[in-house]
Protein backbone atom coordinates (compact mmCIF):
# COMPACT_ATOMS: atom_id res chain seq x y z
CA UNK A 1 0.00 0.00 0.00
CA UNK A 2 1.36 3.40 -1.12
CA UNK A 3 2.07 5.74 1.74
CA UNK A 4 2.73 9.77 0.19
CA UNK A 5 4.42 10.82 3.44
CA UNK A 6 6.41 8.14 5.30
CA UNK A 7 6.74 8.13 9.17
CA UNK A 8 7.98 4.99 10.12
CA UNK A 9 11.60 5.60 11.64
CA UNK A 10 14.05 3.42 13.30
CA UNK A 11 14.00 4.90 16.81
CA UNK A 12 9.94 4.81 16.62
CA UNK A 13 8.98 1.85 15.41
CA UNK A 14 7.57 -0.89 17.01
CA UNK A 15 10.68 -3.09 16.12
CA UNK A 16 12.71 -1.26 18.98
CA UNK A 17 10.47 -2.30 21.94
CA UNK A 18 10.22 -5.71 20.59
CA UNK A 19 13.63 -6.40 20.25
CA UNK A 20 14.04 -5.09 24.23
CA UNK A 21 11.74 -7.29 24.85
CA UNK A 22 13.28 -10.22 22.85
CA UNK A 23 16.93 -9.50 24.58
CA UNK A 24 15.90 -9.02 28.60
CA UNK A 25 12.53 -11.05 28.96
CA UNK A 26 14.16 -14.29 28.30
CA UNK A 27 16.26 -13.75 31.36
CA UNK A 28 15.37 -14.45 34.78
CA UNK A 29 16.52 -12.06 37.27
CA UNK A 30 16.14 -11.95 40.98
CA UNK A 31 16.99 -8.83 43.71
CA UNK A 32 16.38 -7.86 47.07
CA UNK A 33 13.59 -5.58 47.31
CA UNK A 34 13.90 -4.27 50.78
CA UNK A 35 16.54 -1.63 51.67
CA UNK A 36 19.82 -2.73 52.82
CA UNK A 37 20.75 -3.09 57.27
CA UNK A 38 18.38 -4.84 59.78
CA UNK A 39 15.03 -5.62 60.15
CA UNK A 40 12.02 -7.97 61.00
CA UNK A 41 11.06 -9.34 56.99
CA UNK A 42 13.16 -8.56 53.93
CA UNK A 43 11.57 -9.22 50.73
CA UNK A 44 13.52 -11.64 47.67
CA UNK A 45 11.85 -11.24 43.87
CA UNK A 46 12.61 -13.29 41.60
CA UNK A 47 10.71 -13.13 37.77
CA UNK A 48 10.32 -14.61 34.53
CA UNK A 49 10.31 -17.94 32.51
CA UNK A 50 12.41 -19.48 34.97
CA UNK A 51 11.08 -17.81 37.72
CA UNK A 52 9.35 -21.00 39.37
CA UNK A 53 11.74 -23.37 38.61
CA UNK A 54 14.22 -21.67 40.27
CA UNK A 55 12.20 -21.44 43.65
CA UNK A 56 11.74 -25.42 43.56
CA UNK A 57 15.81 -25.92 43.83
CA UNK A 58 15.97 -23.84 46.43
CA UNK A 59 12.55 -24.29 48.78
CA UNK A 60 11.70 -27.42 50.77
CA UNK A 61 8.46 -27.55 52.45
CA UNK A 62 5.17 -29.61 51.87
CA UNK A 63 5.05 -29.29 48.39
CA UNK A 64 7.22 -27.90 45.31
CA UNK A 65 6.28 -24.27 44.48
CA UNK A 66 5.38 -25.21 41.09
CA UNK A 67 2.22 -26.97 42.71
CA UNK A 68 1.13 -23.67 44.66
CA UNK A 69 -1.90 -21.81 43.96
CA UNK A 70 -1.09 -18.64 42.64
CA UNK A 71 -1.04 -15.45 45.09
CA UNK A 72 -0.80 -17.89 48.63
CA UNK A 73 1.62 -17.66 51.03
CA UNK A 74 3.78 -21.47 52.21
CA UNK A 75 5.90 -21.59 54.48
CA UNK A 76 9.20 -23.09 54.14
CA UNK A 77 12.64 -23.49 54.14
CA UNK A 78 15.43 -22.10 51.90
CA UNK A 79 18.75 -23.55 51.02
CA UNK A 80 21.64 -23.06 49.00
CA UNK A 81 23.52 -25.44 46.81
CA UNK A 82 25.57 -27.24 49.22
CA UNK A 83 22.40 -28.85 51.26
CA UNK A 84 23.09 -25.78 53.82
CA UNK A 85 19.68 -24.15 55.07
CA UNK A 86 19.46 -20.49 55.17
CA UNK A 87 16.56 -19.43 56.56
CA UNK A 88 12.82 -20.56 57.54
CA UNK A 89 10.48 -18.41 54.78
CA UNK A 90 7.02 -17.29 53.49
CA UNK A 91 7.00 -18.42 49.42
CA UNK A 92 4.41 -17.14 47.08
CA UNK A 93 3.78 -17.46 43.52
CA UNK A 94 2.60 -15.09 40.85
CA UNK A 95 1.60 -16.53 37.53
CA UNK A 96 1.85 -14.47 34.57
CA UNK A 97 0.00 -12.18 33.77
CA UNK A 98 -1.51 -11.81 37.02
CA UNK A 99 1.62 -10.45 38.39
CA UNK A 100 3.30 -7.03 38.96
CA UNK A 101 5.61 -7.46 36.13
CA UNK A 102 3.45 -9.46 34.03
CA UNK A 103 5.61 -12.65 33.84
CA UNK A 104 5.88 -15.59 36.93
CA UNK A 105 6.55 -13.81 39.64
CA UNK A 106 8.20 -15.37 43.08
CA UNK A 107 8.22 -13.58 46.59
CA UNK A 108 10.14 -14.71 49.27
CA UNK A 109 9.84 -13.17 52.75
CA UNK A 110 12.49 -14.06 55.21
CA UNK A 111 14.01 -12.64 57.98
CA UNK A 112 15.79 -8.99 57.68
CA UNK A 113 19.55 -9.16 57.79
CA UNK A 114 22.00 -8.64 55.56
CA UNK A 115 24.16 -11.36 55.42
CA UNK A 116 20.81 -13.92 55.46
CA UNK A 117 19.04 -11.61 52.45
CA UNK A 118 22.50 -11.68 50.56
CA UNK A 119 22.81 -15.38 51.14
CA UNK A 120 19.39 -15.85 49.73
CA UNK A 121 20.07 -13.90 46.88
CA UNK A 122 23.36 -15.76 45.97
CA UNK A 123 21.13 -18.93 46.15
CA UNK A 124 18.59 -17.34 43.69
CA UNK A 125 21.47 -16.53 41.48
CA UNK A 126 23.11 -20.51 41.87
CA UNK A 127 19.89 -21.76 40.82
CA UNK A 128 19.97 -19.91 37.32
CA UNK A 129 18.68 -16.69 37.94
CA UNK A 130 20.58 -13.67 37.49
CA UNK A 131 20.48 -10.07 39.28
CA UNK A 132 18.63 -7.49 38.03
CA UNK A 133 19.33 -4.06 37.19
CA UNK A 134 17.88 -0.56 39.16
CA UNK A 135 14.20 -0.41 38.30
CA UNK A 136 14.11 -3.85 36.15
CA UNK A 137 10.78 -5.17 37.52
CA UNK A 138 9.19 -2.10 36.55
CA UNK A 139 10.50 -2.05 33.24
CA UNK A 140 9.37 -5.18 32.75
CA UNK A 141 6.08 -4.52 34.01
CA UNK A 142 5.87 -1.72 31.40
CA UNK A 143 6.96 -3.76 28.52
CA UNK A 144 4.83 -6.51 29.02
CA UNK A 145 1.91 -3.92 29.15
CA UNK A 146 1.08 -3.80 33.17
CA UNK A 147 1.38 0.14 32.79
CA UNK A 148 2.68 2.67 30.75
CA UNK A 149 5.27 5.01 31.03
CA UNK A 150 4.35 7.58 33.53
CA UNK A 151 3.05 4.49 35.95
CA UNK A 152 6.56 3.38 35.60
CA UNK A 153 7.95 6.14 36.76
CA UNK A 154 5.42 6.91 39.34
CA UNK A 155 6.60 4.74 41.28
CA UNK A 156 9.93 5.99 42.26
CA UNK A 157 8.38 9.59 42.75
CA UNK A 158 5.23 7.07 45.16
CA UNK A 159 8.24 5.98 47.18
CA UNK A 160 10.48 9.47 47.57
CA UNK A 161 7.29 11.26 48.73
CA UNK A 162 8.38 13.80 51.28
CA UNK A 163 5.24 15.20 51.50
CA UNK A 164 1.22 14.30 51.83
CA UNK A 165 0.74 16.26 48.54
CA UNK A 166 3.83 14.56 46.40
CA UNK A 167 2.20 11.47 48.26
CA UNK A 168 -1.33 11.87 46.21
CA UNK A 169 0.75 13.24 43.08
CA UNK A 170 2.38 10.22 43.19
CA UNK A 171 -0.33 7.52 43.44
CA UNK A 172 -2.79 9.99 41.09
CA UNK A 173 0.02 9.04 38.29
CA UNK A 174 0.57 5.31 39.37
CA UNK A 175 -3.56 4.69 38.89
CA UNK A 176 -2.88 6.01 35.26
CA UNK A 177 -4.32 9.80 35.52
CA UNK A 178 -1.80 11.37 33.80
CA UNK A 179 -1.64 8.45 31.25
CA UNK A 180 -5.42 9.09 30.20
CA UNK A 181 -4.67 12.31 29.79
CA UNK A 182 -2.11 11.67 27.49
CA UNK A 183 -3.71 9.10 26.03
CA UNK A 184 -6.96 11.30 25.06
CA UNK A 185 -4.59 13.93 23.59
CA UNK A 186 -2.84 11.40 21.22
CA UNK A 187 -6.69 9.32 20.04
CA UNK A 188 -6.90 12.72 18.96
CA UNK A 189 -4.04 13.49 16.93
CA UNK A 190 -4.65 10.30 15.49
CA UNK A 191 -8.26 10.85 14.20
CA UNK A 192 -6.72 13.92 12.96
CA UNK A 193 -4.23 12.23 10.46
CA UNK A 194 -6.88 9.44 10.00
CA UNK A 195 -8.68 11.87 7.97
CA UNK A 196 -5.79 14.00 6.28
CA UNK A 197 -4.18 10.85 5.48
CA UNK A 198 -7.04 9.01 3.93
CA UNK A 199 -8.05 12.01 1.84
CA UNK A 200 -3.80 12.03 0.64
CA UNK A 201 -3.56 8.40 0.07
CA UNK A 202 -6.82 7.27 -1.10
CA UNK A 203 -8.22 9.89 -2.98
CA UNK A 204 -10.20 7.02 -5.07
CA UNK A 205 -12.45 6.79 -2.04
CA UNK A 206 -13.96 10.50 -2.22
CA UNK A 207 -12.75 10.91 1.28
CA UNK A 208 -13.16 14.61 2.12
CA UNK A 209 -10.79 15.41 5.29
CA UNK A 210 -11.83 18.05 8.27
CA UNK A 211 -11.31 21.13 6.36
CA UNK A 212 -10.36 24.99 7.43
CA UNK A 213 -11.85 26.11 10.61
CA UNK A 214 -12.92 23.02 11.77
CA UNK A 215 -9.87 21.09 11.22
CA UNK A 216 -8.14 24.49 13.14
CA UNK A 217 -11.20 24.04 15.93
CA UNK A 218 -10.02 20.53 16.43
CA UNK A 219 -6.33 21.41 16.25
CA UNK A 220 -6.89 23.84 18.92
CA UNK A 221 -8.08 21.62 21.18
CA UNK A 222 -5.25 19.69 21.21
CA UNK A 223 -2.95 22.89 21.42
CA UNK A 224 -4.98 23.43 24.93
CA UNK A 225 -4.56 20.38 26.22
CA UNK A 226 -1.00 19.94 25.36
CA UNK A 227 -0.67 23.65 27.12
CA UNK A 228 -2.15 23.08 30.08
CA UNK A 229 0.04 19.95 31.20
CA UNK A 230 2.90 21.52 30.24
CA UNK A 231 1.72 24.43 33.09
CA UNK A 232 2.20 21.95 35.50
CA UNK A 233 6.15 21.40 34.64
CA UNK A 234 6.79 23.85 37.34
CA UNK A 235 4.38 22.33 39.97
CA UNK A 236 6.07 18.87 39.20
CA UNK A 237 9.33 20.07 40.04
CA UNK A 238 8.12 21.54 43.38
CA UNK A 239 6.69 17.90 44.50
CA UNK A 240 9.24 15.98 43.61
CA UNK A 241 11.85 18.13 44.27
CA UNK A 242 10.59 20.95 46.34
CA UNK A 243 11.19 24.70 46.54
CA UNK A 244 14.06 26.17 46.82
CA UNK A 245 14.18 29.00 49.46
CA UNK A 246 17.37 30.64 50.00
CA UNK A 247 18.09 31.96 53.47
CA UNK A 248 20.78 34.96 53.03
CA UNK A 249 21.89 38.63 54.36
CA UNK A 250 24.94 40.09 56.58
CA UNK A 251 26.47 38.15 58.50
CA UNK A 252 25.02 37.90 61.81
CA UNK A 253 21.64 39.14 61.03
CA UNK A 254 20.15 35.66 62.82
CA UNK A 255 20.23 33.35 59.21
CA UNK A 256 21.48 29.79 61.31
CA UNK A 257 18.93 31.27 64.11
CA UNK A 258 16.20 31.39 61.53
CA UNK A 259 16.90 27.94 60.20
CA UNK A 260 16.37 26.22 63.27
CA UNK A 261 13.44 27.99 64.04
CA UNK A 262 11.75 26.76 61.34
CA UNK A 263 13.13 23.44 61.51
CA UNK A 264 12.13 22.94 65.34
CA UNK A 265 15.76 22.16 66.36
CA UNK A 266 19.05 23.28 66.17
CA UNK A 267 20.44 21.86 62.96
CA UNK A 268 23.00 24.64 63.05
CA UNK A 269 25.73 25.99 65.19
CA UNK A 270 24.95 29.60 66.32
CA UNK A 271 27.68 32.08 67.55
CA UNK A 272 27.88 36.20 67.83
CA UNK A 273 30.97 35.73 66.00
CA UNK A 274 30.71 37.00 62.38
CA UNK A 275 31.12 34.80 59.55
CA UNK A 276 30.67 31.15 61.17
CA UNK A 277 28.60 29.83 58.73
CA UNK A 278 31.06 29.13 55.45
CA UNK A 279 29.18 26.84 53.49
CA UNK A 280 25.62 26.02 52.41
CA UNK A 281 23.42 23.98 54.60
CA UNK A 282 20.11 22.31 53.21
CA UNK A 283 17.11 20.95 55.59
CA UNK A 284 13.96 19.48 54.01
CA UNK A 285 11.03 20.73 55.55
CA UNK A 286 7.09 20.46 55.10
CA UNK A 287 4.57 23.37 54.65
CA UNK A 288 1.06 22.07 54.40
CA UNK A 289 2.15 19.49 52.08
CA UNK A 290 4.22 21.65 50.19
CA UNK A 291 8.24 20.12 50.33
CA UNK A 292 10.60 23.24 51.28
CA UNK A 293 14.02 23.21 50.53
CA UNK A 294 15.58 25.57 52.98
CA UNK A 295 19.19 26.58 52.08
CA UNK A 296 21.05 28.25 54.97
CA UNK A 297 24.35 30.17 53.31
CA UNK A 298 27.25 32.00 54.34
CA UNK A 299 26.90 36.07 55.51
CA UNK A 300 27.57 38.53 52.74
CA UNK A 301 30.59 40.78 53.65
CA UNK A 302 33.98 41.71 52.29
CA UNK A 303 36.18 39.13 53.24
CA UNK A 304 40.22 38.29 53.19
CA UNK A 305 39.66 34.68 54.44
CA UNK A 306 39.64 32.45 51.05
CA UNK A 307 37.79 29.51 53.27
CA UNK A 308 34.62 32.67 53.75
CA UNK A 309 35.01 33.84 50.67
CA UNK A 310 34.18 30.67 48.50
CA UNK A 311 31.40 30.15 50.98
CA UNK A 312 29.96 33.54 49.46
CA UNK A 313 30.67 32.35 46.06
CA UNK A 314 28.16 29.76 47.12
CA UNK A 315 25.73 31.89 48.38
CA UNK A 316 25.78 34.25 44.83
CA UNK A 317 25.57 31.07 43.41
CA UNK A 318 22.33 29.55 45.42
CA UNK A 319 20.53 33.23 45.29
CA UNK A 320 20.34 32.18 41.49
CA UNK A 321 19.33 28.91 41.56
CA UNK A 322 16.66 29.89 44.19
CA UNK A 323 12.62 30.13 43.99
CA UNK A 324 12.22 32.26 46.60
CA UNK A 325 14.95 34.18 48.86
CA UNK A 326 14.31 35.31 52.14
CA UNK A 327 16.77 38.76 52.94
CA UNK A 328 17.30 38.93 56.35
CA UNK A 329 18.59 41.52 58.69
CA UNK A 330 19.29 42.43 61.69
CA UNK A 331 16.87 45.71 62.47
CA UNK A 332 18.94 46.62 65.51
CA UNK A 333 21.69 47.29 63.68
CA UNK A 334 22.18 49.84 60.84
CA UNK A 335 21.06 49.23 57.25
CA UNK A 336 23.99 46.71 55.27
CA UNK A 337 25.29 48.64 52.65
CA UNK A 338 23.95 48.22 49.49
CA UNK A 339 20.27 46.33 51.18
CA UNK A 340 17.87 48.12 48.93
CA UNK A 341 19.94 47.46 45.66
CA UNK A 342 19.42 43.35 46.34
CA UNK A 343 15.85 43.58 46.91
CA UNK A 344 13.74 42.02 44.33
CA UNK A 345 10.54 42.07 45.16
CA UNK A 346 9.16 39.54 43.15
CA UNK A 347 10.42 36.07 44.18
CA UNK A 348 11.95 37.85 47.61
CA UNK A 349 10.75 38.39 51.19
CA UNK A 350 12.52 40.51 53.53
CA UNK A 351 12.69 39.55 56.79
CA UNK A 352 13.90 41.86 59.54
CA UNK A 353 15.15 40.07 62.68
CA UNK A 354 15.88 40.54 66.04
CA UNK A 355 12.35 42.51 67.06
CA UNK A 356 12.70 41.62 70.67
CA UNK A 357 15.21 44.73 70.61
CA UNK A 358 15.09 48.09 69.71
CA UNK A 359 14.71 48.99 65.80
CA UNK A 360 17.55 51.22 64.29
CA UNK A 361 16.51 54.54 63.25
CA UNK A 362 17.32 53.64 59.84
CA UNK A 363 14.68 50.98 59.52
CA UNK A 364 11.57 53.16 60.39
CA UNK A 365 8.74 53.10 58.23
CA UNK A 366 10.86 49.86 56.31
CA UNK A 367 8.26 47.38 54.85
CA UNK A 368 9.23 44.31 56.02
CA UNK A 369 8.24 41.13 57.97
CA UNK A 370 9.56 41.69 61.35
CA UNK A 371 10.41 38.61 63.43
CA UNK A 372 12.42 37.39 66.51
CA UNK A 373 14.50 34.24 65.87
CA UNK A 374 15.18 34.52 69.96
CA UNK A 375 11.00 34.42 71.15
CA UNK A 376 9.47 33.03 67.72
CA UNK A 377 7.45 36.49 67.02
CA UNK A 378 6.54 36.53 63.75
CA UNK A 379 7.25 33.47 62.53
CA UNK A 380 4.01 32.34 61.66
CA UNK A 381 3.13 35.33 59.57
CA UNK A 382 6.50 34.91 58.19
CA UNK A 383 5.68 31.12 57.06
CA UNK A 384 2.09 32.04 55.69
CA UNK A 385 3.77 34.81 53.45
CA UNK A 386 5.96 31.92 52.10
CA UNK A 387 2.87 29.65 51.32
CA UNK A 388 1.56 32.61 49.82
CA UNK A 389 4.60 32.83 47.63
CA UNK A 390 4.25 29.57 46.68
CA UNK A 391 0.71 29.91 45.66
CA UNK A 392 0.93 31.95 42.97
CA UNK A 393 2.77 28.82 41.25
CA UNK A 394 -0.59 27.10 41.16
CA UNK A 395 0.68 24.70 43.94
CA UNK A 396 -2.78 23.66 44.81
CA UNK A 397 -4.09 20.66 46.70
CA UNK A 398 -6.91 19.45 43.90
CA UNK A 399 -4.70 19.58 41.11
CA UNK A 400 -2.33 16.89 42.23
CA UNK A 401 -1.45 15.51 38.56
CA UNK A 402 1.83 17.20 37.69
CA UNK A 403 4.29 16.36 34.85
CA UNK A 404 8.21 16.19 35.10
CA UNK A 405 10.89 16.96 33.19
CA UNK A 406 10.80 14.44 30.50
CA UNK A 407 7.29 14.62 30.43
CA UNK A 408 8.10 18.54 29.78
CA UNK A 409 10.55 17.91 27.09
CA UNK A 410 8.01 15.78 24.60
CA UNK A 411 4.52 18.04 25.19
CA UNK A 412 7.25 20.80 24.39
CA UNK A 413 8.13 19.00 20.55
CA UNK A 414 4.86 17.78 20.58
CA UNK A 415 3.14 21.84 21.38
CA UNK A 416 6.11 23.28 18.53
CA UNK A 417 4.76 20.51 16.01
CA UNK A 418 1.32 21.40 16.38
CA UNK A 419 2.11 25.34 16.35
CA UNK A 420 3.84 24.52 12.80
CA UNK A 421 0.73 22.27 11.59
CA UNK A 422 -1.47 25.54 12.52
CA UNK A 423 0.80 27.90 10.95
CA UNK A 424 0.93 25.64 7.62
CA UNK A 425 -3.03 25.73 7.52
CA UNK A 426 -2.84 29.54 7.94
CA UNK A 427 -0.90 29.43 4.96
CA UNK A 428 -3.01 26.99 3.02
CA UNK A 429 -0.14 24.49 2.66
CA UNK A 430 -0.77 21.12 0.95
CA UNK A 431 -2.05 18.30 3.58
CA UNK A 432 0.96 16.21 3.68
CA UNK A 433 2.87 19.26 5.52
CA UNK A 434 0.35 19.08 8.32
CA UNK A 435 0.23 15.84 8.18
CA UNK A 436 4.05 15.45 8.82
CA UNK A 437 3.92 18.15 11.61
CA UNK A 438 1.04 16.52 13.56
CA UNK A 439 2.69 13.22 13.22
CA UNK A 440 5.35 14.42 15.10
CA UNK A 441 3.44 15.96 17.64
CA UNK A 442 1.96 12.51 17.96
CA UNK A 443 5.67 10.79 18.21
CA UNK A 444 6.60 12.90 20.80
CA UNK A 445 2.81 12.55 22.72
CA UNK A 446 3.71 8.93 22.42
CA UNK A 447 6.91 9.23 23.89
CA UNK A 448 5.45 10.12 27.28
CA UNK A 449 3.30 7.17 27.80
CA UNK A 450 6.13 4.69 25.80
CA UNK A 451 3.34 4.07 23.00
CA UNK A 452 5.33 5.16 19.66
CA UNK A 453 3.03 2.68 17.00
CA UNK A 454 2.47 5.16 14.32
CA UNK A 455 0.61 1.90 12.52
CA UNK A 456 -2.19 2.73 14.85
CA UNK A 457 -3.12 5.85 12.13
CA UNK A 458 -4.03 3.05 9.55
CA UNK A 459 -6.28 1.30 12.02
CA UNK A 460 -8.03 4.04 12.39
CA UNK A 461 -8.27 4.77 8.81
CA UNK A 462 -9.61 1.41 8.06
CA UNK A 463 -11.81 1.36 11.04
CA UNK A 464 -13.74 4.67 10.08
CA UNK A 465 -13.44 4.61 6.76
CA UNK A 466 -14.15 1.36 5.24
CA UNK A 467 -11.17 1.57 2.90
CA UNK A 468 -10.48 -1.42 1.04
CA UNK A 469 -14.22 -3.10 0.80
Amino acid sequence: MHRSVERNSPETSTGLIAGKERMILGDTIAAISTPAGEGAIALVRVSGVDGIAVADKIFRGKEKPARFASHVQHFGEIFDAAGQLIDQVMLSIHRTPASYTGEDLVEISCHGGMLVTARLLEACLRAGARAARPGEFTERAFLNGKMDLTQAEAVIDLIRAKTDLALRSATEQLEGRLGEKITKIRHELISLLAHIDASIDFPEEGITPDEGEKLRVRLDSVREQIAALLATANQGRILREGVRVVIYGATNAGKSSLLNRLLGYDRVIVSEAHGTTRDTIEETINFDGVPIRLLDTAGLRTSTSELESEGIARTEKSLQLADLRLHIADRNAPKPPHFDERADGSNEIVVLNKSDLSEDSEWKNFHALRISCATGEGLQDLQREILARITKENLRPESAIAINTRHRDCLRRALESCDRAGAALGQGLASEYVAVDLNEALRAVGEVIGAVDVEQILDSVFGQFCIGK
